[in-house]
């Protein structure tokens, strides 16, 4: 990626930065990713794709929509046409909506970067708090101010 094209996704991200959480998109996104009683090929066409308001939005459409304002794929969908010379492919950019983190960790057009694993990740090295013991800190169902006030629900001064 060019370094303007990079600043151009780093910018549009940065602009909208305080918006609002688009809650329609997220139910629209589950009834896409989960089974329908319906064939898959009309799924898509059975969601709403989001509230359809521009200043809310889901943090997958929104890096979606950025490297798409640079025609940048993350996996868009492949159409080959032929011709007797040549086979080309044309890329579609699917709708940012439809977008979820999965995807840029498997498209092909990203390198996900694990820091801590490609410098030889030492799980073992790890130091864990002890959980604590349930049977050490017996939790009262009943307040103790409750209990001390005769069991009528009143509290004992």
């Amino acid at each position: 990626m060019t370094g303007a094209d990079c600043a151009s996704v780093c910018t549009y991200a940065i602009e909208r930065i305080g918006f609002a959480y688009d809650l329609k998109n997220i139910i629209d996104l589950m009834r896409y990713l989960f089974p329908l009683p319906v064939p898959q090929r009309w799924r898509r066409r059975l969601i709403a794709l989001g509230s359809g308001d521009p200043s809310r939005l889901i943090c997958s459409a929104l890096i979606a929509e950025a490297f798409r304002a640079v025609h940048y794929p993350i996996l868009p969908k492949i159409t080959l046409t032929r011709s007797r010379q040549a086979i080309e492919q044309i890329l579609e950019i699917r709708h940012s909506s439809l977008y979820c983190p999965r995807d840029f960790d498997i498209s092909p057009f990203f390198n996900v970067v694990k820091p801590t694993i490609n410098r030889g990740f030492d799980y073992k090295a790890l130091h864990w708090a002890e959980a604590p013991s349930l049977a050490a800190a017996p939790v009262p169902l009943v307040p103790e101010a409750v209990r001390a006030g005769g069991g009528d629900g009143t509290i004992a001064a």
